[in-house]
């Protein structure tokens, strides 16, 4: 067993201020602070890439990391929703912090859904007491890492890529090929053995750490592996693949949503009409009027259907055990029909922006390109042609989507 389950679960210990948030009804003001602050930076750091570091440590101060934490283990208690709407939030002005926060949240999820308390309940404890932030590299795709039986553990050796937030992070979901199967489990980042790559250099999503990791015989302690129930054994088991969609689903309409704004405000405030429009200003220009009919139509759909999704997996979470597959199947449904719906409109509105803001607002100091690529960048984690499938065959078929790590 780990040494951190023999550690006795306390509330934390920080001081009240007004830019921690030790109560949930907090969460909004410091999240609303924090998003004004990122703003200020967003697009210069997007195009310098690199590790936010300033920013995720304002992350850890915030308080913030503990908001899915049940109160009785020193969290916020709040409920999904609360996470989504705060990395909507963040998505509109810094879509790369807002996956980093989303991920962080998802590793608590990984952690709950496929293990037992005795092993998550200190982790999420200590997680609350000293603001840990939690890294992925978990990706089932990658299956180069392998782990081999050690005397009361394992050894984990080989590559892992797509690993976001694994630099300067405390906790580390790790998986590995195990004699034909997955293992998954929860390890100290700064365990002899893990080796991170700052190796992320991509068009989008620039600041998420998103790079690689070597292990190198990692020692995996047996209490530290998640088998029980582990992943997608039972329909609740399953809903961590759900939460991880429904991520992505509110990062794409966060990310909508500050690219609506950015060109409404410069649309507004500096863009210049073509002189065959006959107006004064660009603003009362029909086709530019055409245009933002078309993105309000596009996005607030997306919301709508984000927000069903979030209130079903709420629901979902609080069946606990008694979760059927049928119901499961049934949040998948939404979930996957708003991600389908999140991604074409958002990814719509980023491209025609540039329509109804004119030539001068591709000027680089301005960064409104970073809202497309970073969609761009988002909505290649998964094929979205496959969702339509799956979504097809619910139609015209009645059949629900088969539980697997991305539906």
């Amino acid at each position: 067993m780990s040494s951190l389950h023999a550690l006795t679960i306390e509330r934390p210990d920080h001081a009240a201020t007004p830019d921690r948030a030790s109560h949930l009804d907090q969460v909004p003001q410091v999240a609303d602070r924090l998003a004004q602050h990122f703003a200020t930076t967003a697009a210069l750091r997007d195009a310098e890439g690199g590790c936010p570091k300033a920013q995720r440590d304002e992350l850890r101060a915030s308080g913030l990391l503990a908001l899915s934490i049940p109160v009785e283990l020193g969290g916020l208690d709040g409920s999904w929703r609360d996470v989504l709407d705060v990395v909507r939030q963040f998505a509109r002005v810094d879509s790369s912090i807002a996956h980093l926060y989303a991920f962080h949240h998802l590793m608590l999820a990984t952690v709950t859904l496929y293990g037992q308390p005795e092993q998550w309940r200190p982790w999420l404890a200590h997680t609350a007491r000293h603001d840990w932030f939690w890294g992925n590299a978990l990706n089932p795709r990658d299956q180069r890492a392998r782990c081999s039986p050690a005397s009361g553990g394992w050894l984990l050796s080989g590559p892992k890529s797509f690993c976001s937030g694994a630099l300067d992070s405390e906790m580390l979901v790790v998986s590995g090929e195990c004699e034909g199967q997955l293992m998954v489990a929860a390890v100290p980042t700064s365990r002899s053995g893990i080796h991170i790559r700052q190796d992320w250099d991509n068009m989008g999503q620039r600041q998420t750490d998103s790079g690689s990791v070597q292990f190198d015989r990692l020692r995996i302690e047996d209490g530290e592996v998640l088998r029980e129930p582990g992943p997608l054994s039972t329909p609740r088991s399953c809903l961590r693949s759900l939460v991880s969609q429904l991520i992505l689903v509110n990062i794409y309409v966060g990310i909508a949503q500050g690219a609506f704004e950015a060109a409404r405000r410069y649309t507004r405030e500096e863009a210049r009409p073509w002189p065959g429009a006959g107006v004064e200003r660009m603003a009362d220009d029909p086709y530019v009027l055409a245009h933002f009919g078309d993105f309000h139509v596009g996005l607030d759909g997306a919301v709508l259907l984000a927000d069903r999704a979030g209130m079903g997996l709420v629901a979902a979470l609080e069946r606990g055990e008694a979760l059927t597959s049928e119901e499961r199947g049934q949040l998948a449904i939404h979930i996957a029909t708003a991600k389908v719906a999140a991604a074409r409109s958002g990814l719509d509105l980023c491209n025609r922006l540039f329509e109804v803001t004119g030539a001068r607002s591709t000027h680089a100091a301005l960064g409104l390109d970073r809202y497309w690529r970073n969609l761009r960048t988002h909505t290649l984690h998964d094929p979205i042609d496959h969702k339509v499938r799956e979504l097809g065959l619910w139609a015209l078929q009645g059949r629900l989507p088969e539980p697997g790590f991305y539906a």
